[in-house]
């Protein structure tokens, strides 16, 4: 089966170093979504954290030698799907970022883990409290005399 991605915007960071994850990092940014989308932004407010879908763009292709990988920060191999490399057969990455503001199209966001002009894919509210969950909570009741 073919899947076909497209790019909703682009991540921007004057950031020389970047963090190998979101959770160890303090790089700020912007996150540039095409026009087109605005509208899908607008109840993004300041403070609320949001999972980032983005592509690995900069990743070698994927072969068989990258099963298992050694990250940095470990002293030993691991499974590829139980650690966060770039190198994936489907080079898609997940950021939980925190916003910090946003104009119009632009959401200015810090913990970034993405290159300067890395592709954004989708945009998720990230949401930790399951029981908060709008599909968790129990419908109103109603009023058997109506």
């Amino acid at each position: 089966m073919q899947v076909t991605l497209k790019s909703i915007g682009t991540a921007h960071t004057d950031a020389q170093s970047i963090p190998r994850h979101w959770t160890v990092s303090d790089v700020e940014g912007t996150l540039v979504i095409d026009p087109a989308y605005t509208e899908a932004l607008s109840d993004i407010k300041s403070g609320q954290q949001i999972a980032v879908l983005f592509h690995f763009h900069k990743s070698p292709p994927f072969s068989p030698a990258f099963l298992k990988q050694t990250p940095p920060h470990r002293d030993r191999p691991f499974g590829l799907f139980s650690i966060c490399s770039p190198k994936r057969p489907n080079p898609i990455g997940l950021s939980i970022l925190e916003v910090m503001g946003r104009r119009e199209n632009v959401l200015q966001v810090r913990w970034m883990d993405m290159i300067d002009g890395t592709p954004i894919l989708d945009i998720k509210p990230f949401i930790i409290d399951r029981d908060a969950l709008p599909s968790r909570k129990a419908p109103p009741k109603r009023d058997k005399n109506k």
